[in-house]
């Protein structure tokens, strides 16, 4: 964190431009989904309210629709460093987690292995333990240390015969960020895939996918700022290799093949605008820089105002009696798991929300990270922070929690 990374990002202005913000409440559920600024809203209808039809290039609804999916590829690729060309839409992470696990199982069998994580969100988990089970393949579990949110060292899941790898970016749960370049290289040197859910990693860092070793990388827009559907980048050169089950008239185009009737040509206006919207948020950028290196630019200035939100907020919370965060890895998204000693989560998530202030108890679908942290499928109170989270919502959060442990 940098006094210019800080002084470069203006919440206030950020704040401005979302209008669910003038309700009262303050939002820490951004993990589950963050709310929309008026300039994503706006690029909906906008897509709506213009000539719109099936994509071609005759018409001008057929060429708007054409653009907007070609802008929404572009910006996807931006933002995770991908290629435009291997950009792949779906309703949502865990429907395209699907659709490639069918795709990718078909060439496993038995002595195949594939490796799955206990800090993943299930989505990243049961597609591939029930593909790999309907193929014979073997399912090896990495593990994690509940008292640090550490994941354990891959080398000891890794064989030969090890088929893929899906690890997380970071936890939704606890916010842990793993070595992934190192599981990835590691995984790469036996010969195997590597699919990384990048969901709850994307609203928060930077990503650079190749760095990172992802053949395969998701992530959802409405985790940051956008609309409600899923995208999935790799290289155009793998997505050639994969045939998934189509209907006869569609096209066989990569990454058209693995897109499955018309898209939601609005979302995808959507989408474009969340992106371009991230690319502002640092308001000093180098005049003449692409949308990339201001992507990267602004993701440096959120995460100095994320961490220094977080530092206040974690000093407040261990200041409070009988509560325990459980989100303690050294590298860590800004969200954090808490339980209480003698009182339940759900009870604070009520208690919050009738103050105005959003922390949601659940296991938010990481059901073997909350199993694994001893919480059983009840999971914690998550807190996370969000691009539009100042220092009033952390005061008002830490009042309203000393309030509940009175």
């Amino acid at each position: 964190m940098t006094s210019s990374n800080i002084a470069s990002y203006d919440i206030s202005a950020v704040r401005s431009d979302f209008p669910q913000l003038t309700g009262g409440s303050a939002h820490f559920d951004g993990p589950g989904g963050t709310q929309t600024p008026r300039q994503v809203a706006d690029a909906i209808a906008g897509a709506l309210l213009a000539p719109l039809s099936n994509r071609g290039t005759i018409t001008r609804g057929e060429s708007n629709a054409e653009k907007t999916v070609a802008d929404a590829r572009a910006a996807i690729a931006d933002l995770v460093g991908g290629d435009p060309r291997g950009v792949v839409f779906g309703r949502s992470a865990t429907q395209l987690a699907y659709d490639f696990s069918r795709m990718l199982s078909r060439a496993w069998g038995v002595g195949d292995e594939i490796v799955v994580t206990r800090l993943d969100h299930d989505s990243n988990v049961r597609p591939w333990v029930q593909a790999a089970e309907r193929a014979g393949a073997a399912v090896r579990w990495l593990d994690f240390d509940p008292e640090t949110g550490e994941l354990d060292d891959i080398a000891t899941v890794l064989s030969s015969s090890t088929r893929l790898v899906a690890v997380t970016a970071a936890s939704n749960l606890i916010g842990t960020r793993p070595p992934v370049a190192d599981i990835a290289r590691a995984a790469h040197d036996v010969g195997a895939l590597v699919y990384v859910d990048g969901v709850h990693f994307t609203a928060h860092a930077s990503v650079d996918m190749n760095a990172l070793g992802a053949d395969f990388f998701t992530c959802s827009p409405y985790k940051f700022l956008g609309p409600h559907l899923g995208a999935l980048t790799a290289a155009p050169e793998l997505l050639e290799t994969l045939l998934p089950d189509k209907l006869l008239p569609s096209t066989n185009q990569v990454p058209e093949r693995f897109e499955f009737g018309t898209l939601p040509y609005e979302l995808l206006a959507g989408v474009a605008a969340a992106v371009d919207y991230l690319a502002a948020l640092d308001r000093s950028p180098s005049p003449g820089a692409s949308r990339r290196d201001r992507l990267v630019s602004s993701f440096a200035a959120l995460e100095a105002h994320e961490d220094a939100l977080l530092a206040r907020l974690e000093e407040g919370i261990r200041s409070l009696p009988g509560v325990t965060i459980h989100s303690r890895a050294a590298h860590r998204t800004p969200t954090l798991l808490l339980t209480f000693e003698r009182r339940t989560t759900i009870d604070a998530y009520e208690f919050l929300a009738a103050r105005g202030v959003d922390a949601p108890s659940s296991n938010f679908y990481a059901l073997e990270a909350s199993r694994r942290l001893g919480l059983g499928d009840e999971g914690g109170l998550r807190v996370g922070l969000a691009p539009y989270s100042n220092d009033d919502d952390i005061d008002r959060l830490l009042a309203g929690l000393a309030e509940f442990l009175g």
